[in-house]
């Protein structure tokens, strides 16, 4: 029997409920597919912040790099200053590890909630490769003159070859291996940011040419990226992008798909430690009344199982999200499910 060893960070808000689904998913398809889940929960957060001014202990980041995966639930408490947790714990965990990768598949799973005229699901299935150690999240920077009317902020957007070059072909890899269309779009701003993305469009052609030749090269400016988002998304296979406009481009990925509670990523080093969660976020107004949608979070491990080379056992588990989504959700949106968190997760756990 394989045995894989999982770290877990419920985290802050609804992160915890949403968490408890996708290990009651997980341990299903272990079942299922004789696989041994080994669990270590880690109470990284806004609650523990709170009791003892620790961000992340010394040891945390040593004592995660021992599991091939994390779980994660969700960044983000109403009583701490917003920037404190996200970086100390997401930022600083996704830079110490390496997870050089942010990967976000956008796929629609029923066209009821699709807020798109006339798409349907063979329309949203395309994935976003986003860098997601580099740019503008380095915190370079600073300012001038802060606090008085003459004030300068800077905030520097760094991009390298190396960083750029090492998510261009896991990018390229990606589209290889997902044969679609084969086609790679790299989204950015040529026309504007002239040394950051004169850096990616070279980089991108010369891999391209040099080692892709079967990959379809195809470039949009990231403000044309998003009004196709919306008018024609059957043309995207796989879109490769720095971390800002990653991010931005991600979340309008997650409402042509059907919503913040079906969208899952996964923060990857390929060779590493690598963390995937939904990306909804802490939603604390909905902590404790069993009303969010765990959906996302299911995802998100079925995305830590094809990681760890589970493919069937991931399939398994998309399958049985499609068929909960289809015949017995009617809406996607916390408190408008039909059914409590709990409900949702022991519907998809029995769809196995």
């Amino acid at each position: 029997m394989k045995s894989y060893n999982i770290a877990v960070i419920g985290g802050d808000g609804t992160g915890p409920e949403v968490v408890r689904e996708a290990i009651k998913v997980l341990d299903a398809a272990a079942h299922k597919f004789g696989l041994k889940l080994n669990y270590t929960h880690f109470d990284f957060g806004g609650d523990r912040y709170l009791r003892t001014q620790e961000v992340l202990p010394d040891s945390a980041v040593d004592e995660l790099r021992r599991f091939p995966v994390i779980l994660l639930g969700a960044i983000g408490h109403p009583d701490v200053r917003p920037g404190i947790l996200e970086k100390g714990i997401l930022l600083r965990l996704r830079f110490e590890l390496e997870q050089y990768i942010n990967l976000r598949p956008i796929k629609l799973y029923d066209a009821r909630f699709c807020p798109l005229k006339d798409k349907r699901p063979e329309d949203i299935d395309f994935v976003v490769v986003r860098e997601n150690n580099e740019g503008l999240y380095t915190g370079s920077g600073g300012f001038v003159f802060k606090g008085t009317p003459h004030e300068v902020a800077i905030q520097e957007s760094i991009n390298t070859r190396r960083g750029v070059e090492r998510c261009l072909r896991f990018a390229f890899d990606y589209t290889r291996k997902r044969n679609r269309s084969k086609k790679l779009t790299l989204s950015g701003k040529t026309n504007v940011l002239t040394y950051a993305f004169d850096l990616w469009e070279r980089a991108f052609h010369e891999i391209g040419a040099k080692d892709y030749p079967d990959i379809q090269r195809d470039y949009a400016h990231v403000d044309a990226t998003t009004m196709w988002f919306v008018k024609n998304p059957e043309w995207f296979d796989v879109i490769v992008t720095d971390n800002m406009f990653g991010d931005i481009i991600t979340d309008l990925g997650a409402m042509i798909q059907g919503g913040m509670g079906i969208a899952a990523g996964g923060n990857i080093n390929p060779k590493g430690t690598s963390m995937f969660e939904p990306i909804g976020g802490s939603a604390p107004k909905y902590t404790g009344k069993g009303v969010i949608n765990p959906l996302a979070a299911i995802c998100a491990g079925q995305m830590l199982l094809d990681f760890l080379g589970e493919t069937a056992a991931a399939q398994a588990i998309e399958s049985a999200v499609i068929g909960t989504v289809r015949e017995k959700l009617p809406s996607l949106a916390a408190g408008k499910m039909g059914h409590t968190t709990a409900q949702v997760g022991d519907l998809v756990a029995a769809a196995l």
